[in-house]
């Protein structure tokens, strides 16, 4: 629980925005997570979370600053280092589940682990494990369209988690549910977590949700704080 999975250390992004000039987003930002270990991100929109978890997931770059991942310094690392680290160590899941409509709960699953090289058979077997965690291995056959948003979300979950990857991070999972149904898709993501050993950082608007997890840091002024 001491080894450090994600670490970011004086993380800085600005963003030109024309006539009205520079806006530093992230200012020195620091932040480091353990294996095992859930955080809560929570900001006002337009705070900057979700460039925060875009950097933390490799898919923007930091204007200043180191962001290391299960040991490895990506700085300067190439694209398809970067691709094959994104793929083998970290997991995605947004506010909308953006699952492939042609293709079943089940194939939505098993796709990443087939890009990643995992045998079919194989493949299928983890979708079916992740999906009975979660509660929607009845499911497994239906095409997202015949899903509830619950439903579609615990999918997108287990879709994130397919491949094993190290940490979660999810931006606002559960801000396009209704009460009721974000807590029981909040319940399976924590479930998912524990089970699994990984650790995750999540964006929400929701403070009782945000609650639940190991710690709550506020994103102000560019930096973390405890919230």
């Amino acid at each position: 629980m001491n080894d450090v999975v994600l670490s970011l250390d004086d993380i800085g992004k600005v963003y030109n925005k024309g006539l009205t000039g520079e806006v530093r987003v992230l200012d020195g930002l620091d932040l480091s997570i353990r294996a095992g270990e859930t955080v809560a991100l929570v900001a006002p929109s337009g705070a900057g979370k979700s460039t925060l978890l875009h950097i933390a997931g490799l898919l923007d770059v930091p204007d200043q600053g180191r962001v290391t991942i299960a040991g490895t310094d990506m700085t300067g690392q190439s694209d398809g280092v970067r691709t094959a680290m994104r793929r083998g160590s970290l997991g995605f899941v947004y506010q909308f589940h953006h699952l492939l409509p042609e293709f079943s709960a089940l194939e939505n699953v098993m796709l990443p682990q087939l890009a990643n090289g995992v045998a079919r058979g194989a493949a299928r077997a983890r979708a079916r494990d992740l999906l009975d965690r979660v509660g929607v291995a009845g499911r497994a056959a239906h095409r997202p369209a015949a899903l509830s948003g619950g439903e579609q979300q615990r999918v997108a979950f287990c879709r994130a988690l397919a491949n094993g990857p190290r940490v979660l991070l999810a931006d606002e999972p559960t801000g396009n549910l209704d009460p009721a149904t974000s807590d029981r898709v909040f319940d399976a993501l924590v479930g998912l977590v524990a089970d699994t050993g990984l650790s995750a950082l999540i964006a929400t608007h929701n403070t009782d949700l945000a609650a639940r997890m190991d710690r709550v840091l506020r994103l102000e002024g560019g930096r973390l704080i405890p919230a």
